[in-house]
């Protein structure tokens, strides 16, 4: 019969704090933190029935009820505290009417809770990090000091985040005072039918009059085609958004015409990263470095006019070369030099949808371990997670400075327009 060796199934985390042993600083931390909890329910209490200890006043709405002991788990660990207990009257006062009496309850530590909700921010934080259950439950181990921490624990907290992206998603957008919008699709692979298949997650971000960038929606379609772009864009047009001066677009047929439909005559600027993507797709591979050279003297030149001069000498030295470059070029149009319009601090972040590519990013990286994900769901909790906990920061765009200038044309146009 084999002796059980329970040092030899210790935990690492375990055989450190053995080694270290307990740790004084932290003792005494975690003491303080008792009493603070301790002192701010009590103040709780006192102001939800109007009196305190042994007070006798008029406006006193009801009484202590003795207290009971409550484990939870804070940053410094499990900590065992004291919560006062009362009853407070409801219901008439007057004469020969008896009052209702109701328990009264913590808003700051609600009932059944037995971790803070730091404990729970950063349980949430390691799995959108990319953490599976168990990765969570052996990263927390010390922290946690011994309070349960299921599987079905850690979906509660995600379930969380699942309610706040539903309530988001409906949210009035009215109030936001957009001003350019950027709209691109990231793909994703999910498992549908018992089968990995690439979807769409159509992205929406606003930029504010003050130079804010802010996340407007996230919707999985099954394409990018007219009918779901129009769909994303009449949602947000029902929720309040009106119409912004300029949208920064990929190369998409069906956007563009949604676009035109929804938001029929603003400005629109391609995206100049996908379109040099496109033309080097029609290119041989020994041309490509002089095709990016000529295309960027275009995107990238000190005025609209110098612009304009690159791009008939792009059109002249290729179109007998690479007919299908040309072509390429020339279907984008003016729109891939709409931003030459605007303040020139701007143009650097007007003239590509790379805010939505840097979203991209940060998604891939959080699922790099992850072959696909389970439901379309998933994608959308776990892309809204990532923007509500910070871990994609939404910056301000380059060239903030002179959106009051954008803003005062506008409101000029629109009263030019009305007159």
């Amino acid at each position: 019969m084999r002796k059980s060796n329970k040092k030899a199934r210790q935990k690492p985390q375990d055989e450190v704090l053995s080694i270290l042993g307990p740790d004084p600083l932290t003792q005494v931390i975690r003491r303080e933190v008792r009493r603070i909890i301790e002192t701010i329910i009590q103040e709780e209490l006192e102001t939800a029935l109007g009196a305190g200890h042994y007070q006798r006043v008029e406006q006193r709405r009801g009484y202590r009820n003795g207290s009971q002991s409550r484990s939870i788990s804070t940053s410094l660990g499990k900590t065992e505290i004291e919560v006062p207990r009362g009853r407070f009257f409801r219901g008439d006062e007057g004469e020969g009417e008896e009052e209702e009496e109701q328990e009264w309850h913590s808003h700051i530590l609600p009932r059944y809770s037995r971790r803070a909700r730091a404990v729970d921010d950063a349980i949430l934080g390691i799995y959108l990090s990319g953490a599976n259950t168990r990765r969570i439950k052996g990263a927390l181990r010390p922290l946690l000091r011994g309070t349960p921490l299921s599987k079905s624990s850690i979906s509660r907290i995600v379930a969380r985040v699942k309610e706040e992206y539903e309530r988001w998603s409906r949210r009035e957008l009215g109030g936001e005072g957009i001003v350019y919008v950027y709209l691109d699709g990231i793909g994703v692979k999910v498992r549908l039918g018992g089968r990995v298949v690439g979807v769409p997650v159509l992205v929406a971000i606003g930029v504010r009059g003050d130079g804010e960038k802010v996340l407007l929606s996230l919707s999985v379609r099954g394409q990018e085609s007219y009918g779901a772009w129009k769909g994303v864009l009449e949602d947000l047009t029902g929720r309040g958004l009106k119409a912004p001066v300029l949208a920064i677009i990929d190369g998409s047929k069906g956007l563009r015409e949604a676009v035109e439909e929804v938001w029929h005559g603003i400005d629109v600027q391609r995206c100049t990263v996908h379109k040099e993507r496109n033309l080097l797709s029609h290119a041989p591979k020994h041309c490509s470095e002089e095709i990016k050279e000529d295309y960027r003297a275009i995107v990238y030149a000190e005025s609209l006019e110098e612009a304009q001069r690159a791009r008939e000498r792009f059109k002249r030295k290729w179109e007998k070369r690479c007919e299908g470059v040309v072509r390429s070029l020339m279907e984008g149009g003016e729109e891939l030099l709409t931003f030459y319009k605007y303040p020139v601090g701007q143009w650097k972040s007007l003239r590509s949808t790379n805010i939505i590519e840097r979203v991209q990013g940060e998604f891939r990286r959080r699922i790099k371990t992850q072959s696909s994900l389970p439901t379309e769901g998933a994608v959308l909790i776990i892309l809204y997670g990532l923007y509500a906990s910070g871990q994609i920061r939404m910056r301000k765009i380059g060239g903030w400075e002179w959106m009051g200038e954008v803003v005062r044309e506008r409101l000029d146009l629109d009263l030019d327009m009305v007159a």
